[in-house]
């Protein structure tokens, strides 16, 4: 790739032709701050925060969107400049909610600690008149806090062109302008997914989701009730980001003995239940294949494409498996299998489900999934959540001994633990699919033609001399691509997995957050990635089929993949909600 020659602040600096000011400088060791700029999302240059200087150029200019030109030299942190950024962060507080002791991204708010490393200590200086919002909480997973927002616009961006959702967007205009839905609307009333990725981007605390950590705690508090906890693949692979480990650190056997240290009866693994998800999912492939069903059969285990579905493409929730996701399986079998056998009345277990997902917790508010009488899962809280409950509770993360599930509901497979990754639940579902279509082992179990993170990914495999097509999608916008090209008859798959956040669950909405001076230069959902990869290749079984507590579970409970007691608990409906 040819390369232009700069200077940055003296210093002679080579990047790429086609780089912005900002990218080179990165290149050179130096961070430009920014507050709106999200790389290939939001790239608009409004907040002026990274403004710089460049030599013959008649004023500041916006260093997250100027390009480099040969012989360009650059200044980034001149007197002017610094003064420049500062007065515009006191104009950006000037309208903002500065309640910081008490605000859930204390800490760990953009916006925050560039008032701290630009000096800015008279925040009130250009202090008038300011707008009143009251606060969104609408929609069952999140609130809007319009009184903090500061109109970087990542939420817009991040809604329409990575999601195809678009339920926000810029109201009114000048001293009025807000982020908010169309019409005045609460974002609960309108065909938001839950995906939370609005919050994931948010430099402040204008967007989090709903806390229910107290009601964690007050169920804990409970000697009436038997409080389990089931943790999501993707949880282990970021909860450590929360307390200063590097991005994709496996944390599970400190995550088992924090939540063991919070009080829970029991600590499981939802990986047992994507073990559970990819026998009846298979069995229900293998049907739809062998019998005529509606092809091609695309996953169910992300709530948030299940209700982008359920809006924008309610003609095909016929096309969706039946499976409920390995979340709700969980609690399903929790509270009927799991209490049989310990002698418990479902109504007095508590059934607290960790997930990377804010979808989650519209999830457990829906019909048909309740296989007991009483809800498969009682609270779901976030990656972000559960650090905040560690926190609370005093307990020194770090310092903590390795520890290990319980069983057999903590026992998993390899297969499990990738369901958290882009293409993850597609491997492990050939995994058994394949093996079961041919009556063969399968030796070689690494399907990485659906790996990585690709928006969308296609595959072909030969099996028992039939023709297996695959298609995966991670994102909501590739979602829709690759749907839109079947409905035309563009293409033609089998089966296909969607997951509502790109990169999958590894980026959920509901993961620790990190700054744009992390997400713009760093791939955080391939690092998250390779932690659950490295898990599957290290473990001793990875494919779901052969997994001994599952299959112990069918011989005492459910009988065989299928059944009709498995469908009566594993197995859920849709809803056709269309538009608005």
């Amino acid at each position: 790739m040819e390369n232009v020659n700069i200077k940055i602040n003296g210093v002679d600096v080579s990047a790429p032709k086609g780089s912005t000011i900002l990218q080179a400088a990165r290149i050179a060791g130096i961070e430009i701050p920014t507050l709106c700029y999200l790389k290939e999302i939001n790239e608009i240059g409004a907040c002026r925060i990274c403004v710089v200087e460049v030599k013959g150029a008649r004023s500041f200019v916006a260093s997250c969107v100027y390009p480099i030109n040969e012989g360009m030299e650059i200044y980034t942190n001149t007197p002017q400049i610094l003064e420049a950024r500062k007065k515009t962060l006191q104009l950006i507080l000037s309208t903002h909610d500065r309640k910081c002791l008490s605000c859930v991204r204390s800490g760990n708010c953009e916006l925050q600690k560039l008032s701290h490393d630009l000096k800015v200590e008279d925040e009130g200086k250009y202090d008038g008149e300011n707008p009143e919002y009251e606060i969104d909480y609408s929609a069952a997973h999140m609130y809007r806090d319009n009184n903090k927002c500061i109109l970087c616009r990542r939420c817009t961006a991040v809604c329409d062109k990575v999601q195809a959702v678009g339920v926000i967007g810029a109201n009114e205009r000048g001293f009025r302008t807000s982020i908010a839905s169309p019409f005045g609307m609460g974002l609960g009333e309108t065909s938001c997914v839950s995906c939370g990725q609005c919050i994931a981007v948010c430099p402040t605390g204008a967007l989090s989701e709903k806390d229910n950590t107290d009601d964690v705690f007050a169920a804990l508090a409970d000697k009436s009730k038997h409080v389990i906890v089931q943790t999501a693949p993707a949880v282990r692979a970021a909860l450590g980001e929360a307390f200063g480990m590097p991005i994709g650190t496996n944390v599970e056997g400190k995550m088992v003995a924090a939540l063991r240290r919070l009080g829970f009866a029991k600590v499981f693994d939802t990986d047992f239940a994507a073990d559970l998800t990819i026998m009846e999912e298979a069995n229900e492939f293998l049907d739809r294949v062998k019998n005529g069903g509606v092809l091609p059969m695309i996953t169910s285990c992300s709530p948030g494409w299940i209700k982008y579905c359920e809006h924008y493409f309610p003609d095909m929730t016929e096309n969706l498996s039946t499976c409920k996701s390995p979340m709700q399986m969980f609690g399903a079998v929790a509270k009927t299998y799991y209490a049989q056998k310990m002698g418990i009345d479902p109504k007095d277990i508590v059934m607290v489900a960790v997930m990377p997902c804010t979808a989650k917790k519209f999830e457990i508010g829906r019909d048909d999934e309740a296989a007991a009488g009483v809800p498969d899962v009682d609270i779901a809280i976030t990656t972000r959540e559960l650090a905040r409950m560690i926190d609370r509770a005093g307990i020194k993360f770090a310092d903590l001994p390795d520890e290990k599930f319980d069983t057999p509901l903590g026992i998993s497979t390899g297969a499990g633990v990738i369901f958290g990754a882009s293409g993850g639940v597609m491997e492990a579902a050939l995994r058994t699919a394949v093996e079961k279509l041919s009556g063969q082992k399968l030796e070689k179990l690494d399907f990485t033609d659906v790996r990585g993170m690709q928006g969308i990914k296609e595959a072909s495999y030969n099996v028992a001399g039939m023709e297996v097509k695959v298609a995966v999608a991670s994102g909501l916008a590739n979602a829709k691509e690759l749907l839109n090209k079947v409905k035309r008859g563009e293409a033609n798959y089998h089966f296909i997995e969607i997951m509502g956040c790109p990169g999958g669950c590894v980026n959920g909405g509901g993961q620790p957050q990190q700054p744009a001076s992390v997400r713009n230069f760093e791939d955080i959902r391939s690092l998250r990635a390779k932690a659950l990869y490295d898990i599957d290749a290290a473990m001793p079984v990875r494919k779901s089929h052969e997994n001994e507590a599952i299959q112990q579970l069918y011989k005492e409970f459910f009988g065989e993949p299928g059944s009709h007691k498995a469908h009566e608990i594993l197995h859920t409906s849709y809803v056709k909600r269309g538009l608005y």
